[in-house]
């Protein structure tokens, strides 16, 4: 019997959450070496199934934090063990959010307009080597070769310094312009990268 392969879900839809492991157990090909809701318990997951985890799948938004974050915190903390292959199965296909992903070593970013078929090919194509973005999501990174051609001159600038960490307070003071005005820039910014926390406009 050939060996399966390891599966770890991180989602925190527990419907979405239950219906993949359920799938997944289901098939005969894949063993499921736990779930977890929030970036605490996927933390505690691949401390503990990490050598029995071929890939991790998962979700961008979770329960108490961006499901990214999870990725250099298991870089550094595999760093001398195996590691498994990350992928992203969201409702997001902005350019923003799947820039970031694949600049984070996602290997595969699929949609959840995708059902468990169409998942289960896009991740094997991954851990044959290969790499796969969901057709919508590749739509939106061939039209956008640099997240700063969304912007404008002032929008760019503002995420510049966003970027560095500065507040807004300090952005209206390097400009001369108001706290106010700063503010509403940057929800151009988020309008058009599709990003909508501070934290993420700073991952860019």
């Amino acid at each position: 019997m050939a060996e399966k392969t390891g599966i770890a879900i991180i989602e925190d839809h527990p419907i979405m959450r239950e219906g993949l492991a359920a799938w997944f157990a289901g098939s005969g090909r894949w063993l499921v070496t736990g779930t977890a809701s929030s970036l605490v318990g996927a933390k505690e997951l691949l401390t503990r199934a990490s050598a029995q985890t071929d890939i991790v799948l998962l979700d961008i938004q979770l329960e108490d934090g961006w499901g990214l974050d999870i990725i250099p915190w298991y870089t550094k903390f595999a760093a001398s063990s195996k590691r498994p292959l990350m992928a992203v199965y969201s409702a997001f296909d902005d350019y923003g959010r799947v820039n970031i992903a694949l600049g984070l070593g996602v290997k595969a970013y699929i949609c959840k307009r995708r059902g468990e078929q169409e998942l289960e090919e896009a991740l094997l194509k991954a851990l044959a080597g290969g790499s796969y973005i969901d057709e919508a999501a590749q739509a939106n990174l061939q039209t956008v070769t640099d997240i700063f051609n969304l912007l404008t001159r002032r929008e760019a600038e503002i995420l510049k310094l966003v970027k560095k960490g500065l507040s807004n307070k300090q952005i209206a003071a390097s400009f001369g312009i108001t706290h106010r005005t700063v503010e509403n820039i940057l929800s151009c910014v988020y309008d058009k990268t599709g990003i909508h926390s501070r934290v993420e406009l700073q991952k860019l």
